[in-house]
């Protein structure tokens, strides 16, 4: 039994949308066709996928297993591309990901320290929104990148743990909160004025909550800073805050732990220099 790629996307996209009109707008294609290829898959797999009915298309457990697969296929297959593109251009270098306003130091020690080898080539580092290192590590589009355990996974990567540091809720410098030693979640979460930012997930949605959205680091300091939010960071992040921030401890707030990852598959020289120096670094 073979799987085509092709049908995987089309199943994603109904899967996703639960909703066939939907799903044929987002592949440009008609609504027949897209149901009578989800039909056919079904048969060939013999299960069923979805559940239809006059008003709502559900996911089946058989599908909802298909759907976190096929992503995972489709990532793979994505990334296999990417990496076959960029590996034709003849222009040796690597591209780092990872999350703009986080791990500063690290990052640029561990440049630094890699220009000083012989035979470096050129770093390029891509520098994004929380989420997105992860996923440009998926796709193919980086080679390797800075990770931030809980909060991005690991899974299908190799790593190694670089450091692991507390959280502190970074305040207005003003904020009654601010003079406090230490602060609980449920205290964090009971401030009238500053509720907690709430950042974009790897789908482009935001979790439910009455804090204002986050896409990056330029605008989480801004809202702070205008006396609109809060935010729960790593604790690295106080060298980088001025005057007008003050953080707090949160005493029950999960620790991060910080990993540089990269694909199983990898065999560039410079990936695995780059991982070394990252480990002598925070050793």
């Amino acid at each position: 039994m073979v799987v085509e790629t092709r049908e995987l996307r089309y199943f994603v996209a109904v899967a996703e949308e639960l909703h066939f009109g939907r799903a044929a707008r987002r592949l440009v294609m008609a609504q027949p066709p897209l149901s009578r290829a989800i039909q056919r898959l079904e048969r060939r797999l013999g299960a069923v996928l979805l559940r239809r009915t006059p008003r709502a298309v559900v996911l089946t457990e058989a599908g909802a297993v298909l759907l976190r697969e096929a992503r995972v296929a489709l990532d793979a297959v994505e990334a296999a591309e990417r990496r076959t593109v960029r590996a034709a251009v003849d222009r040796p270098g690597v591209v780092l990901a990872a999350k703009a306003g986080a791990s500063s130091e690290l990052l640029s020690t561990l440049l630094a320290a890699y220009a000083a080898e012989p035979g470096a080539v050129p770093v390029e580092v891509v520098l994004c929104g929380p989420g997105e290192p992860e996923t440009l590590l998926r796709n193919g589009s980086a080679d390797l990148a800075l990770l931030h355990r809980p909060f991005d996974s690991t899974s299908g990567f190799d790593t190694e743990e670089l450091c692991t540091e507390r959280q502190v809720i970074v305040l207005p410098s003003g904020h009654p909160a601010a003079a406090r030693s230490g602060l609980s979640m449920a205290e964090v979460a009971a401030l009238p004025d500053l509720p907690l930012v709430r950042w974009r997930r790897r789908d482009g949605s935001f979790p439910d909550g009455p804090g204002p959205q986050v896409g990056n680091y330029s605008q989480l300091v801004q809202l702070i800073g205008l006396g609109r939010a809060c935010a729960l960071v790593p604790e690295s992040l106080r060298a980088q805050l001025g005057d007008a921030y003050a953080t707090v401890p949160v005493s029950d707030a999960p620790s991060v732990t910080t990993v540089i990852s990269w694909p199983p598959h990898s065999r560039s020289r410079a990936v695995a220099e780059l991982v070394r120096l990252a480990t002598e670094i925070q050793s």
